[in-house]
């Protein structure tokens, strides 16, 4: 059933209105903030000690905006440290967004950016055939390992390029979060393993505890209006629960047993709540520090 659906993420155009409807509707960008700015700096404490400059990657960066955010942070930290900030991100558009934004950015000036347009896998590809051995300081992957084909083996190979007091930043939606609900539920008719992982910090808890890997793990609340998802034919509605089943159009192809289930489901307590007459979805997100 599920293979005759279209997935989102084939669509770029319409992946990228969802995604921005997503993040108009939710306060994602916001609790990643309030963490960038509360939690971030007491992670970074010890990453540039004794150093004149810092490595710095960021693995699926988008537009840049929690990119900048960061570094920003980096910097009150080490007032004046050079830092080399690497961007990989397989989206043309994001990168051209991301060096817009720097363009207007004060204070970058002691910070080079080098943007690689590719995956996490080309990337990986591409630091063993120049056989480049540098090590990075601080490495971020926000919402970004659902789009790999082997999460684990993507985690292990970021933290093998650790420096000695490096850290790797890995945010994805929480094991407690309407997402978890909603994919241990329906993960056989909405996720296509080849194209994107239903993923959440509770499958790389798991993976890192089987391996002896310790970590420090935070909750960042976060929630979502989705009340238009409601509305039959309401445009922006079709959009984000498009984005919800990462299915193309899923209001209008889905078999309607399917399509009642799923809105049954994003009603239930587990995934939202009703609040003031709205419903609100469950976004909460997980955070993971690792070590080298």
């Amino acid at each position: 059933m599920a293979s005759t659906l279209k997935k989102l993420v084939s669509d770029e155009g319409r992946y990228l209105k969802s995604f921005q409807l997503f993040l108009d509707n939710s306060s994602e960008h916001q609790c990643m903030q309030e963490f960038v700015h509360g939690t971030l700096p007491d992670i970074l404490a010890r990453i540039g000690d004794g150093k004149s400059s810092v490595n710095v990657l960021g693995v699926g960066s988008g537009g840049g905006k929690i990119d900048l955010q960061m570094l920003s942070q980096l910097q009150k930290k080490y007032p004046g440290i050079s830092v080399n900030n690497e961007v990989v991100e397989p989206c043309a558009e994001m990168i051209d967004a991301y060096k817009e934004l720097v363009s207007k950015t004060p204070n970058l000036e002691n910070t080079k950016f080098t943007w690689h347009k590719m995956t996490s896998s080309d990337y990986e590809h591409h630091r063993t055939e120049k056989n480049i051995t540098t090590k990075m300081d601080f490495i971020h992957m926000i919402q970004m390992l659902y789009y790999v084909s082997d999460p684990g083996a993507t985690v292990k190979f970021f933290r093998s390029l650790l420096s000695r007091t490096g850290k790797l930043l890995i945010i994805l939606v929480s094991g407690t979060s309407g997402w978890a609900k909603l994919w241990n539920t329906y993960k056989d008719e909405l996720c296509d393993t080849n194209l994107s992982q239903c993923i959440t910090t509770q499958e790389i808890k798991e993976y890192l505890d089987a391996k002896g890997i310790k970590y420090q793990n935070y909750e960042l609340p976060s929630s979502m209006d989705i009340t238009k998802c409601f509305t039959e034919g309401d445009e922006n509605g079709e959009l984000l629960l498009d984005f919800l089943t990462e299915i193309c159009d899923f209001s209008k192809t889905a078999p309607k047993d399917l399509k009642a289930a799923v809105m049954d489901l994003l009603r239930h307590p587990e995934c939202s709540k009703e609040i003031d007459g709205r419903i609100i979805f469950n976004n909460t997100l997980g955070a993971l520090v690792l070590e080298p």
